[in-house]
This record gives C-alpha cells, sequence and structure tokens, in this order.
C-alpha cells in the first residue's frame, strides 16, 4: 500500500482527501489511500514519517508551507526562490529516509491565471504573506507583473491594509486573496480593502476555494470585477503533486 495525505491545522476546510480518493477510484489507481494527518505542532512529523512506512508523499497546508523547510534534505530552485513548500516526496533507502520538497502552487496559478497569460506589466495585489502568497507573488513575478504585498503586520516593502490608498487599487489589475479569510466556517469574512473603489478592469483571485464562491469574489462580482476562484488551483496543484509523487527522475 502506497499512503499519501495532507499535513496542517486545521483541516476540516480541505478538499484534498476527497479530490484524491476519488481520483483514484476513478482513474482505478489501487493500492493507494489518502489521510487527513491534522498537524497542532510541525515538530510531530518526523513522528508520523517514521510511525508508517507506507507513507510516500504529502501534501502540505496552512499553516507549515514555510515552517517544513527545516525538515527537507533537498528542494529544487523554486523553492529556494519562494521560501515554502506544499509538496514533500518521502524516498526511503535501506532504513534511511529522505524529504524532498517541491511547490505544486506554482502550477495551480499558472493555470488558474491562463486567461491572463497574455497580459504583461500589470500590477497585482497580493493581500497576505504566507506560504501561499509566496507562491503567487514568484509566479506572477514571472509573468512581467509587478507585485505589491499587503499584510496586517507593517514590515519592509510590504503595505499594511490601512495604506491600500484610492490611488494603488485604481492602478491595480489583479487583487488575489491569499490568505485563509472568508474560508468555511467563518465564509461571511473578506479581506478589508475598499470594494467600493472596485470596477470592470479588475480581476479577482481567491485562493479560498471552501466555499468556491467567497465573499470576496461576490463584492468583486457586485462591481463588474472579472473573478477566479480557487477549485482550478486545487485542482492543479493537486495533479502536479501526484506527478511529483510518481516520477522517479524527481
Amino acid at each position: 500500500m502506497r499512503k499519501f495525505g495532507l499535513i496542517g491545522y486545521p483541516l476540516g476546510h480541505s478538499f484534498s482527501q476527497k479530490y484524491f480518493s476519488e481520483k483514484f477510484k476513478r482513474e482505478k489507481i489501487c493500492e493507494c489511500t489518502y489521510e487527513n494527518f491534522p498537524m497542532k505542532e510541525i515538530e510531530s512529523l518526523p513522528g508520523l514519517i517514521y510511525s508508517d512506512s507506507e507513507i510516500c508523499g504529502l501534501n502540505v497546508t496552512i499553516p507549515y508551507k514555510t515552517e517544513i523547510l527545516r525538515f527537507i534534505d533537498e528542494t529544487d530552485e523554486a523553492v529556494k526562490e519562494i521560501g515554502a513548500a506544499n509538496v514533500l516526496k518521502i524516498k526511503r533507502e535501506e532504513g534511511a529516509v529522505r524529504l524532498f520538497g517541491y511547490n505544486s502552487d506554482i502550477e495551480g496559478v499558472k493555470e488558474s491565471l491562463r486567461p491572463l497569460s497574455g497580459v504583461k506589466g500589470g500590477k497585482a495585489l497580493i493581500l497576505g504573506t504566507g506560504g501561499g502568497s509566496r507562491a503567487v507573488a514568484w509566479t506572477l513575478g514571472k509573468m512581467g507583473f509587478e507585485v505589491i504585498l499587503v499584510s496586517r503586520r507593517k514590515s519592509n516593502g510590504i503595505l499594511r491594509y490601512n495604506e491600500v490608498s484610492s490611488e494603488i487599487l485604481a492602478d491595480t489589475d489583479l487583487i488575489v486573496n491569499a490568505t485563509p479569510i472568508g474560508m468555511n466556517p467563518h465564509a461571511d469574512g473578506m479581506p478589508e480593502i475598499d470594494y467600493s473603489l472596485l470596477d470592470e478592469h479588475h480581476t479577482l483571485f481567491d485562493l479560498v476555494y471552501n466555499p468556491e464562491m467567497t465573499s470576496f469574489l461576490k463584492m468583486g462580482q457586485e462591481r463588474g470585477c472579472r473573478i477566479i476562484t480557487g477549485i482550478k488551483m486545487l485542482y492543479s496543484q493537486a495533479e502536479r503533486s501526484w506527478e511529483i509523487w510518481n516520477d522517479d527522475r524527481l
């Protein structure tokens, strides 16, 4: 049996187990299971991996996408530049265990924003500075976007929400919610920006996929914005994870 799963905390919002379980059934993939492994502390990771030799791949979600790096033996250049990983590939040889880290969020962002692939030199406002935000910022940078980060906490080069002025919003093409705000069971929540300043030239992209139509996206839709839900990103990053786990070259 090959086991895969998701680590993070909490995990009640996640669709990953359902997605992979249905994938295994639909594609007749035998001898594979996918489980949720909720972890209140990331320090529990080695115990999980060493206690079950059948675990060979894990996805990583909130709040451990950056913390996971200190447990990884080897990463690719993208993970090093982003500073976050959401896929672990576990290799076991002669009793030794090595962890390899990758970031499938890159593929998720690319696929979600494919309708914007022809846009060059746009400006993007990314709400949040966690692991998901880092992957979004890195990918948008590769697409030619000028990126501004927004956080609840002030730091060098990062704006606070009350510093997002009308001028900044007017000059922004893409706004990405890379925070868990609006995720079930708190679906009424949304990032604190002035939605009255949004119009049809804005595109809103939410990494939250549960619910698919978040309050953030609803507000944008009411203002005539183009909206992109998080479902495409969920599916695309999950498929990339599966490719990584099954690619002997990685």
